[in-house]
Order: structure tokens, then sequence, then C-alpha cells
């Protein structure tokens, strides 16, 4: 039941058969495609996409046999400029009520911070930027709910949705299906906190483990007091631990490689092979 697969983008930018070839060649039956970084010619803006243009991204994927997972629309949710986030959130919609003619379902996320360069600040914690994504994410969900799809948030450390336990309040306030999370245990690692590695892995599965709809893959070092986020099989995660959860609570889950180009491709699956229950 493992399905890997990986950060189309890291496979170069090109036509969409010839790079869902690229990935089943690497050994990919799923990616997460970021279309103006990952299909040639594309420059997507707000109203841009189109029925015709997602079948046709879809087809290349489906003749071989490559599943988009996941689209990835990195806006920044509490962008603090108002028009400027109200045409990001216009731009995550069209993927919402196009993900679909792509035979997918999911929209991918990060929860950013409250700066029109999407710079560190130091708000992005308060209590006033939480809530600025909760209602942006509540923008998204009503049109997630409408066309079928889902908003597949992503927490990071140094964003809005820091923590295993700000993802479950999130959850918690916007109340609905359409809202599921990508789980990606290294983002919530940084060098002040990774000896708590174990719990940063396990937390999730606990808090809301029926909302986990997709695993990003990567690993990290510390070294001399130094967090570097580097390829699966590279660093000093515990993989035996989150293969273990993986197989046991959400078999069939598709778990995508981020940073984790053709250079260390073949590493990156014998490391997830060596960890998985047999």
């Amino acid at each position: 039941m493992k399905r890997i697969g990986a950060r189309a983008h890291d496979y170069g930018t090109l036509p969409a058969g010839d790079l869902a070839a690229t990935l089943q060649k690497n050994g990919f039956c799923c990616a997460q495609v970021a279309l103006n970084k990952a299909i040639q010619g594309l420059d997507l803006k707000p109203g841009d996409l189109n029925p015709g243009l997602a079948w046709q991204v879809g087809r290349g994927f489906a003749d071989h046999g490559v599943q988009i997972a996941v689209l990835g629309c990195y806006i920044n949710p509490v962008n603090p400029d108002d028009a400027q986030r109200g045409e990001l959130l216009r731009f995550f919609k069209d993927h919402l009520r196009f993900v679909g003619d792509m035979g997918g379902s999911l929209v991918g996320l990060e929860t950013g911070t409250p700066n029109v360069d999407y710079a560190p600040d130091p708000n992005t914690g308060s209590e006033e930027t939480f809530q600025a994504l909760v209602r942006s994410i509540a923008e998204l969900v009503e049109t997630a709910e409408a066309c079928g799809a889902k908003v597949a948030v992503e927490g990071v450390v140094s964003h809005t949705i820091s923590t295993p336990e700000k993802m479950k309040r999130l959850i918690d306030e916007i109340r609905s299906p359409a809202m599921v999370v990508i789980h990606d245990p290294v983002n919530f690692i940084n060098a002040g906190n990774f000896e708590e590695e174990a719990r940063l892995i396990e937390e999730p599965f606990q808090l809301y483990g029926d909302r986990i709809a997709i695993i990003h893959a990567k690993d990290y070092t510390v070294e001399g007091g130094e967090y570097k986020q580097v390829a699966t099989g590279l660093g000093r995660m515990d993989y035996g631990r989150l293969c273990g959860l993986i197989a046991k609570s959400k078999p069939g889950i598709s778990v995508l490689l981020e940073d984790s180009g053709p250079d260390v491709v073949d590493i990156c699956h014998a490391h997830l092979n060596k960890h998985w229950p047999s």
C-alpha cells in the first residue's frame, strides 16, 4: 500500500506529459504539481486557469499513470494588503474550481506571515494573525465545499500555523471536512526543538489524524546549532517512526518527496524502503 511521489518541479519545468514520464521513470506514482513552477510555458494569473488547460495537464499525467495528488498553490493567506490578499485568494479559488478536471481534489498552501513579501515577521504568532488566517481559510473552504475540492493546509514552524496544537485549533475553528492537512514533520522542527522530534512526528496523528491527507517527506540536519533541510535519507529524522505511523494509520496515503531531485532519488527510495514496515 506504499505510494511514493515527488514535488514535480524538482524534476524540471516541462510539458505535462514529459514531466509525468520523467516522474514515472524515477519510480513515482503521484506528484504535487505547482502549475507555474512545473508546467512549461505557464505564467498563470487569477482568472487564467480554465477547463481546457486543466484537462490537458491532467491528461498528460494520467497517460503516464501519475496521479496529481495535490495542486500546490502556495499563496500567503495572511498578506496584510487587502487588495493583494484578495487576488491571492482568487488565484487559489481558480485551482479549487479546476483541480477536478485534472483528476485531483486537493489544493495545498502554507499559512504565511503578515508581511507582503512573505518574510519573517514578529507578529506571525499573534492572535490577530491567526484570526486573519481563519477568515482566509474559511473563504477558501466555502469555495471548496461548492465544487467538491479540499483545501490542504501545511504547517511551518516560522508561519502562522507553527505547531500541531495550532493546526488542531485551526481545524476546530473551520469545522469543515473540506479542510485537510499536509503533514510535514520536518516543517515543525528547528534548531531549538529538534530534540522533541518524536513528539512532532506523532502528535499530528494523535490530534488530527483523520484530517491528514498528504505526507511530505524530507529530512534535516543540525550541526553546530545550525538547522538545514535536506533530502530524505541524508539527515537524522527517525523515518522508522514516521513510516510505522503511516503504514498503521494511513495506508495508501501519498508520501511526496521534497528537496529530492534526480541526483538523490535512489537514496530517497532506498531509505523509505529500508524503514517501511514489511
